[in-house]
């Protein structure tokens, strides 16, 4: 199936999704899956990627594609309840992720972040400079209580951590520094709670979980023993478990509370010393589903113990899963063949 679709993004609270294509944009509702709005290219232009506020009607729009309306280097917010364009944020340079926060927007450059206080009388707050970040690499914890940013810092492997709710006006906390990776951190996210981070490197083989009070490392989790890119992390809401995708077309489910459901090697079961330490000391997931290989996809937990992937080919997956490790397909549909629903 040909496909425009150029990103998919899910809201804090992963009910819904959206999906920026070269021909406008779509939001869906995740579960039960359902689309809720299409902005067309007339409306938009052409988008790279857009950022929900919750469930609310605002959307942050970054352009790009085949047939922008705006230059890259804009952030518009798109109204969906009066169906036009409100505010709009004009950057030194091209604009590459956004977040929406209830008081803030943060926009992502390639050496920089800017912090705006936000919807009314915004203005810039603070900036953070970052190492080279092609991939716009930013996460802001989704909890509207404790907003934790999360961004590159200036070394190989390491990220800044600041508590957005402890920052004011042309003032910022000073960053807590952490040193993740050897290797270029290439996929990152932050829990609910804003207590826990997991990042993965441009290696793509573990996932690393710090504490994000005082930066100690949790737990190491592997992907795989081969290189891959990882094009998603994604907490379940009470940080029980953990999901992950890759362009090796597998979507892993790890457990965060009770470890003993990960699987580990024969040599760490049997107590016994491996020439392959660093592969049998880790945890693997316990479970894990296919989807399109090469298809990037953004994996996040739906209600109870149930997996949604959404891929840019326009399929949509969910899976449920149990602690004994079993796993089965349980929903599946071309989201970009639905038609337009009522709004929320």
């Amino acid at each position: 199936m040909e496909s425009n679709v150029n990103n998919i993004s899910f809201n804090q609270d992963k009910s819904c999704f959206t999906a920026s294509m070269d021909d406008g944009m779509r939001l869906y509702n995740a579960e039960p899956l359902a689309e809720k709005t299409r902005l067309d290219v007339d409306q938009v232009g052409s988008v790279c990627k857009v950022a929900m506020l919750y469930r609310t009607n605002l959307l942050a729009v970054i352009f790009g594609g085949k047939h922008p309306k705006y230059s890259s280097n804009i952030v518009q917010i798109w109204d969906d309840r009066i169906k036009s364009f409100v505010l709009k944020y004009v950057l030194p340079d091209k604009v590459l992720n956004v977040h929406l926060c209830q008081d803030k927007i943060v926009i992502v450059l390639r050496t920089k972040v800017y912090v705006f206080t936000f919807p009314n009388n915004s203005k810039l707050m603070f900036q953070v400079d970052t190492r080279e970040n092609p991939l716009g690499i930013c996460q802001v914890s989704p909890s509207s209580g404790k907003n934790l940013l999360a961004v590159l810092g200036h070394n190989v492997g390491s990220l800044q951590l600041i508590h957005l709710s402890k920052v004011g006006e042309n003032k910022s906390s000073s960053p807590i520094t952490i040193s993740a990776h050897q290797a270029d951190i290439a996929c990152m996210a932050v829990n609910n709670q804003g207590s826990i981070i997991a990042t993965a490197s441009e290696k793509g083989t573990l996932i690393r979980l710090f504490a994000t009070q005082n930066c100690q490392k949790l737990m190491e989790l592997r992907r795989g023993t081969d290189q891959a890119i990882l094009h998603c992390i994604n907490f379940s809401k009470d940080s029980s478990f953990l999901c992950a995708a890759s362009d090796k077309g597998t979507v892993h489910v790890f457990a965060l509370r009770d470890t003993t459901l990960n699987r580990r090697s024969a040599f760490a079961k049997a107590g016994q010393v491996s020439p392959f330490q660093q592969y049998t000391s880790s945890q693997w997931s316990f479970c894990n589903f296919t989807v399109p290989a090469e298809c990037p996809c953004m994996c996040a937990f739906g209600p109870g113990k149930s997996v949604i992937a959404v891929c840019i080919d326009g399929t949509f997956h969910k899976y449920v899963f149990t602690e004994e490790g079993a796993c089965s397909r349980e929903g599946y549909d071309v989201y970009l063949n639905l038609e337009d629903e009522n709004d929320f």
